[in-house]
């Protein structure tokens, strides 16, 4: 059985994980052959209390806390739930959703299945796939890596940025997109979808078409999602599986 990392609580006593947390700011001087923008990354990941608040729990990163606090408003995380997190390196999601999921209820156990295109160490029963979600073959894998349906899918996948913004913005959103029919092939009834997007209008578009396959749909920006960030999600519960018609 997974543990959860040190300090993982209840839902009610995550709660405070907004962390309106007071830090003395930390500078850093600038070395040789280091570039201005690591320079600033480096002090902003220092100054970043979900940064130092992961560390110390022994989250694998600051995101962890971005899906706790969507839980804490939307409650989806279950005792028993199977799940598929697509983009899932370094692994703060996948922390996060198996110290709920494997604790099992009335005789089901959860399942934590997770993808990405970079390495990821190992987590304690959770399966993870070395693979681009955008392969071929990446779907049956993951169908026949959970063994059955999902209740969850959820995706922080995010494209490489290029500094281009309406290009950054079009790829993230393919991503979803594509994530999307993937979750409408895997979900059971009632389950959930959760990615990443970025704004810029077409997400509206998007949950506009996805209020035709789940029974609530919303926009949510954690509070630790940086707020000079564009990133936000999309959340969309209870999944509304169609019958089958003589056309399909």
């Amino acid at each position: 059985m997974t543990k959860p990392p040190r300090g993982y609580k209840t839902r009610s006593e995550r709660a405070k994980t907004s962390l309106n947390v007071r830090m003395k700011h930390t500078k850093v001087k600038t070395a040789r052959g280091r570039k201005i923008g690591s320079k600033l990354w480096l002090e902003r990941q220092l100054n970043d209390p979900y940064v130092v608040e992961a560390k110390r729990l022994g989250y694998r990163s600051r995101a962890a806390f971005k899906l706790m606090q969507l839980d804490e408003k939307y409650h989806f995380l279950k005792s028993g739930s199977r799940v598929l997190d697509l983009g899932a390196a370094p692994g703060g999601w996948s922390q996060v959703a198996a110290a709920i999921v494997l604790k099992g209820k009335k005789g089901r156990y959860g399942k934590v299945v997770a993808l990405d295109i970079a390495e990821m160490e190992p987590l304690p029963d959770i399966t993870f796939l070395l693979q681009d979600f955008m392969d071929s073959d990446a779907p049956g894998n993951l169908k026949a890596a959970l063994g059955g349906k999902a209740d969850i899918v959820m995706s922080d996948m995010a494209a490489k940025a290029i500094g281009h913004t309406p290009t950054d913005h079009l790829r993230i959103m393919g991503l979803c997109e594509t994530a999307l029919e993937f979750a409408k092939e895997v979900l059971n009834e009632g389950g959930v979808f959760i990615a990443k997007v970025l704004q810029g209008g077409t997400e509206v578009d998007l949950l506009n078409a996805m209020k035709e396959d789940f029974e609530i749909v919303r926009h949510a920006k954690p509070a630790a999602s940086r707020q000079d960030s564009a990133e936000m999600y999309v959340v969309a519960l209870g999944f509304k599986r169609r019958k089958k018609t003589e056309a399909d």
